[in-house]
C-alpha cells in the first residue's frame, strides 16, 4: 500500500464513520480498515477504467444503492440510517458521496459487512478478515485474493 497513511485513515475516517453509526467494534474497525488497504490502497477514489465502484473502500453504485432501498429501511436499523445521514451532514445518499466524504464512504463498508450472515471475525484475526472480505465484501467473481491480502489486514490490526 502506497497510499495515505493507514494509521491516520483508521484514526480519522474510519473510527469516528463506525462510531457515527453503532458500529464501533475494534474488529469491524480493523476489517473496515483493511477493507480500504485492499479495494483501493488509500490512493483510489474512484475505480480504475471506469468502473462502477466508489471511494477508498470501492464500494459498487449498484451495493450503495441497494443497501439504502433494501436494508436500511427495516426499523431496527434507523440508528443506522440516521449516523450515515449524519456524516452526509443533509445530503441525499448517494454513491458519489463516498468519494467526497470518505466517513460516509467508511460508514457504508461496515454496514456491508454488517449484513453479512456470518460471524465476524475476532478483532486480531487478519487471515479471518481476509477471507471475511473476500466471501461478504469482494464476492467470489471479484480480484481480491483472500490469502494473497492477508498482509494489508495485519496492518489494519497494527495501525
Amino acid at each position: 500500500m502506497s497510499g495515505l497513511n493507514i494509521t491516520q485513515v483508521k484514526r480519522l475516517y474510519v473510527t469516528p464513520a463506525l462510531q457515527a453509526v453503532g458500529l464501533s467494534e475494534l474488529a469491524r474497525i480493523n476489517c473496515v480498515t483493511g477493507v480500504g488497504c485492499v479495494e483501493s490502497g488509500y490512493k483510489y477514489l474512484v475505480q480504475l477504467n471506469n468502473g462502477p465502484a466508489r471511494g477508498f473502500w470501492q464500494m459498487e453504485i449498484a451495493t450503495h444503492d441497494d443497501i439504502w432501498k433494501n436494508s436500511l429501511p427495516a426499523p431496527s436499523r434507523s440508528r443506522i440510517a440516521t449516523g450515515l445521514r449524519q456524516l452526509l451532514h443533509g445530503q441525499t445518499p448517494n454513491a458519489d458521496l463516498m468519494v467526497t466524504f470518505p466517513l460516509y464512504g467508511a460508514a457504508m463498508c461496515a454496514v456491508k459487512l454488517l449484513l453479512a450472515p456470518a460471524p465476524f471475525p475476532a478483532a486480531d484475526d487478519a487471515a479471518g478478515m481476509s477471507q471475511y472480505h473476500k466471501r461478504w465484501y469482494n464476492s467470489p467473481l471479484g480480484a481480491a485474493n483472500a490469502l494473497g491480502n492477508i498482509p494489508d489486514f495485519k496492518a489494519a490490526i497494527a495501525a
